[in-house]
């Protein structure tokens, strides 16, 4: 069953005290540029460095009589899953592909789970998740398409709506859709005239082309400076899907260039560390692909990145992803 407005405020009791509370602020830099107010929602601030906390926590609350825990990660739904399973002294198996950044591999393993690197893709992460339900009685954890973890996402959203009830718009980034569903349900709830649009990279952005298509399909996973938003959907999505598909009033692409250049937007006019997927938004924003009408909100998500990679994008050097290369530039300020 899709999860509804009574299980996100039922999450937000699970979270509080742990994962609830990130600061509301307003970026000046982005607000003159846009000529509308706009704010950061600093999920980077969260115990693990991501928001991904709030939906693990509360859906290894609801675990009974399992084994243990396991899920296919991208990187920050396992460190989610990992430091929630800690708190409750359960084992945790994370499953990852090769593409997933070693800083979030031992980030993981430095909150005690099991890491499995397995293939190329999330489909393949995903497969030995599902391998370790069947074999080993663990219990699975979805990323996205669980409707414990879209309310707990979802609690984001009753946080910026608290805070700004007179929200105009509001920039989600976009992968698997867990995060993009449960915020537009809570937002859409409190206020259905609230626009909100979903926001991801081009390189193999499996939600936008799903949403496209008018079913889940499959995309090839790239190196991206977004890697968060990596993976596909499920082929088989139960509930991120039909939620973006009903709740998302549009999907916007950017481009790894675009990226990189938010991301030294955001560190040098806002002094904030982030991975490339928080500043999908800004990125948007500062390439005219949204128009803004009134205040906005996108939400930064997390800070788990490769810090050497990081400091060539903030000092304008060349990036490398796979045999693609994005050039570097100095930092200069947006007219």
């Amino acid at each position: 069953m899709q999860p509804t407005l009574a299980d996100i405020l039922a999450a937000a009791k699970v979270i509080r005290g742990v994962a609830d509370a990130t600061p509301l602020v307003p970026s000046s830099f982005m607000s003159d540029l846009a000529g509308s107010e706009f704010l950061l929602k600093l999920e980077n601030m969260q115990p693990i460095g991501a928001f991904k906390l709030r939906g693990a926590l509360n859906a290894v609350a609801a675990v009974d009589q399992a084994a243990g825990v396991t899920c296919c990660s991208t990187g920050n739904h396992g460190r989610g899953v990992a430091y929630a399973a800690r708190e409750r002294g359960l084992r945790a198996v994370i499953c990852m592909s090769e593409l997933v950044p070693r800083v979030k591999v031992e980030g993981i393993r430095a909150l005690g789970a099991e890491v499995c690197i397995a293939g190329r893709s999330q489909d393949d992460a995903l497969a030995e998740s599902q391998r370790l339900v069947a074999e080993e009685g663990l219990f699975e954890i979805s990323p996205f398409d669980d409707p414990m973890v879209i309310a707990g996402q979802g609690t984001i959203g009753l946080e910026i709506l608290a805070a700004r009830p007179d929200l105009h718009t509001l920039l989600v980034p976009l992968s698997g859709g867990g995060l993009a569903a449960g915020v537009a349900l809570a937002a859409k709830s409190i206020n259905p005239g609230i626009r909100v649009v979903g926001i991801s990279m081009d390189r193999g952005a499996a939600m936008h082309e799903s949403l496209r298509a008018g079913h889940p399909v499959e995309v090839e996973e790239l190196p991206s400076l977004a890697d968060s938003l990596g993976g596909g959907i499920g082929m088989q999505n139960r509930l991120s899907f039909p939620m973006c598909r009903d709740l998302l009033d549009e999907t916007v692409l950017v481009t790894e260039e675009e990226i990189y250049r938010a991301m030294q937007v955001l560190y040098h006019e806002d002094r904030i560390v982030a991975e490339g997927a928080c500043v999908v938004g800004l990125a948007a924003v500062l390439e005219g692909r949204v128009t803004l009408e009134g205040p906005t909100a996108t939400i930064v998500t997390g800070r788990n990145l490769d810090m050497e990679m990081f400091t060539r994008i903030v000092t304008g050097q060349d990036v490398r992803l796979g045999d693609v290369t994005v050039p570097g530039r100095p930092y200069a300020r947006p007219a």
